[in-house]
């Protein structure tokens, strides 16, 4: 008790300016101006707080030395530890020999010879790193020498030798990451393969964030049998409400390579660009206005696919669609009124040239919303479009679009039935511009405006149970049109574009109006609970009768289902059967499962287009997805996917692969095979089947999970020319 007592009450505090050190221990002695220190000897400076078996203070030049299991923690960030420590307080230096120190947020531990520090500066002779168990690391950084700054948190190493267990694996000669979460300017993790193809590939990011507003990532990269390029991407926040990045690649091929292949260009470039900005109007123009604003800008622009392809050395990460599109979207609306404007561009990355190809530029947008009339039993709205549609060669359009609905609503029956009409005004002008190269008349100004009605009732209703709760509802409209008048283009292609098979034709570019039939719709729905309101069943049952030419025919029998089996076993289905042709025009099944470690996904999709040929390339669409993953346990993990296009009997995706997981690494092996497309000098859009081979080594902290695709040595096998 008494060791107890004179340890609360014997200690230093020694002041020097705006620094403080106190010293706590069981004993303490003096001899001039030196305070000796023992037992249980505890030091608090600052945010440190260190413990040592002895202690020893010298009041004349401030040095504290400090003698055996020597421990010290700075808040809550890492410990130190030593047999050997000196603090200088008023030089602010400190020496530990030997140096050993632990980052607890990411059990990241620095062994050294010795470690002496000035301020927040703080270098690290002849160590070792690791983020393993010390005492039988899986890999481990040595170095000669390093530095770490405590309020940067980032650390230094020269003549870095990495060593998985106590085989050398890297050199470098010099190292550095952050202990840091936050942006730090430097080299991150690059990306390295081998290719038969290709030869050797290697892309080294750099990266600069020198402000908080922006930053700047460069990706060069080498493939040393096809060429160089680089790929880069700006970032940047111009203001709270808005932020963009502007990305820019070029590669260009060797000659040899571009020759064996016979590809449509040498060099390839583009660019992407995306903005957003949550109240642009009032930021820009120095306004007040109440109400919201927004603008989305994705615009890209590339020469060829490749652009895509080469952006990363994995094509499966990459989307290869045969259209890009960009677009440009701005608005502004309040309580009553919506105004806005889009721009979209589309790339076809089939044809040689832009020229036909079909843009919006820009479409005008008027919206006025739902306002009631009659306590709120009459309901209507304004929505009023006109878009400038435009080709460099050809004819181009302005076409405007109005439409005007009207509901008149109403509850019978205690609101067991709701029953409503609906009016619809329809109107569509074209004014024709460009030239009409075919000389055939066939483009004249024009205008369509009809007016069809639909009458409808539903009713819904819900009971609880037990152990469920059962909701139905019931839904039938009845569409008829009203009258309609037409001129010009619209009169003159009614006939020809009013045919299915005749849409793809040039004349009907601009005909995008449709019959209404009169037609009856019957929808019938119902939902299934549990008693903590998850959803167990779902079915939806739609079917369509159309009334034209004093004939009765049916639509498609729609049948939906969503039936979560199990926890683990969901099933789902949407089939269309199409009663004219007696078979189904379209089915899509997915079953999937969860649990017991396995994630398992299956689905099919079948489509027949009836109104097309029988001998049409895409009258047909069968297509089948598979994916399984099984994590055995904490460490291991499997994954397969399998995809295929069962129409064209072409594979599309296919991957296994297994991945070990430790605290302090991770390891993994994928086989990849993806198909993607290729533009030839001859203008031919063909499939080729990159195939790689992906090792993966993950090592934590130093290495963030996110980046486990970058952290790959990637091994890349010949191509296959449509899987051949």
């Amino acid at each position: 008790m008494l060791k107890y007592l004179v340890f609360l009450v014997l200690y230093s505090s020694f002041v020097f300016g705006s620094d403080k050190v106190e010293i706590f221990a069981t004993k303490m002695d003096s001899a001039g101006n030196i305070v000796y220190a023992y037992g249980e000897v505890n030091v608090i400076y600052k945010d440190y707080f260190i413990s040592a078996e002895e202690a020893k203070y010298d009041r004349d030049t401030g040095d504290l030395e400090l003698f055996k299991n020597i421990r010290v923690t700075q808040g809550e960030s890492y410990k130190i530890l030593g047999d050997y420590a000196r603090m200088n307080i008023k030089e602010k230096t400190r020496e530990f020999k030997p140096f050993y120190m632990l980052e607890e947020s990411s059990d990241l531990w620095v062994s050294g010879k010795e470690g002496k520090a000035y301020d927040k500066d703080l270098d690290v002779k002849s160590g070792v790193v690791s983020g393993c168990n010390q005492n039988d690391p899986l890999w481990k950084i040595e170095f000669t020498s390093s530095t770490y700054n405590e309020q940067s948190m980032w650390f230094n190493m020269y003549n870095a030798r990495l060593y998985i267990y106590d085989i050398p694996i890297f050199y470098t000669p010099y190292f550095g990451y952050s202990l840091d979460d936050t942006r730090q300017t430097g080299l991150l993790i690059p990306s390295v393969g081998l290719s038969s193809d290709e030869g050797f590939y290697y892309e080294q990011p750099i990266y600069i964030a020198p402000y908080d507003s922006w930053d700047l990532e460069l990706k060069p990269q080498t493939r040393t049998t096809r060429g160089a390029g680089v790929y880069s991407t700006f970032r940047f926040a111009d203001s709270p409400i808005s932020m963009g990045e502007l990305t820019l690649g070029y590669f260009k091929e060797k000659d040899s390579y571009f020759e064996e292949k016979n590809l449509a260009n040498q060099e390839h470039y583009g660019f992407d660009f995306k903005y957003t900005n949550g109240d642009f109007i009032n930021q820009w123009f120095g306004s007040s206005f109440g109400g919201q604003s927004a603008i989305y800008a994705d615009i890209h622009y590339l020469n060829d696919v490749d652009y895509i392809n080469l952006a990363t050395n994995d094509t499966t990460t990459s989307a290869t669609a045969t259209q890009i599109l960009s677009r440009v979207n701005l608005f502004y609306n309040d309580d009553t009124d919506y105004i806005g404007s889009y721009v979209k561009y589309y790339q076809d990355l089939t044809l040689a040239n832009n020229d036909v190809t079909l843009q919006k530029l820009p479409t005008l947008h008027y919206h006025r919303y739902l306002d009631t009339l009659l306590a709120n039993h009459l309901l209507y709205n304004l929505d009023l479009q006109s878009t400038n549609i435009y080709r460099s060669e050809g004819v181009g359009a302005v076409q405007t679009n109005l439409n005007i609905p009207i509901t008149l609503q109403s509850a019978l029956f205690d609101e067991y039935i709701n029953v409503a009409f609906k009016g619809y005004l329809y109107a569509q002008s074209s004014v024709f511009n460009g030239v009409d190269t075919s000389n055939t008349q066939e483009y004249q100004d024009g205008y369509y405006a009809r007016n069809y009605n639909v009458v409808q009732a539903s009713s819904q209703v819900t009971r609880a149970y037990t152990n469920f709760t059962h909701n139905m509802s019931f839904r039938t409209s009845y569409v008829f049109s009203g009258g309609e008048t037409r001129d010009g283009y619209y009169k003159d292609q009614e006939e020809f574009c009013s045919q299915s098979i005749n849409k793809s034709d040039p004349r009907c570019d601009f005909y995008n109006v449709s019959d209404i039939n009169e037609a009856l719709n019957v929808e019938f729905t119902q939902y299934f609970f549990d008693t903590s309101g998850t959803q167990k069943f779902y079915h939806k049952l739609s079917q369509n009768i159309v009334y034209q030419d004093s004939n009765e025919s049916l639509g498609d029998l729609e049948n939906e289902i969503d039936y979560k089996v199990t926890s683990s076993i969901s099933l789902y289905n949407n089939a269309f059967y199409n009663y004219d042709e007696n078979l189904f025009s379209k089915i899509y099944s997915k079953i999937s499962f969860t649990g017991y470690g396995l994630n398992v996904g299956l689905s099919h999709l079948y489509k027949e287009d009836v109104l097309k040929a029988l001998d049409a390339t895409d009258r047909f669409t069968k297509y089948l997805t598979s994916n399984v993953g099984y994590t055995y346990d904490q460490h291991y993990s499997y994954k397969a996917v399998y995809n295929y296009d069962l129409q064209n009997s072409l594979k599309k995706t296919a991957e296994i692969g297994f991945l070990y997981k430790k605290r302090c690494w991770d390891f993994g092996i994928r086989y990849v095979e993806n198909n993607r497309p290729v533009l030839s000098s001859t203008g031919t859009y063909n499939s080729v089947y990159d195939r790689y081979v992906y090792f993966t080594i993950l090592l934590k902290p130093i290495m963030e999970p996110s980046a486990a695709t970058n952290a790959a040595f990637t091994y890349r096998l010949p191509e296959l020319y449509n899987g051949k």
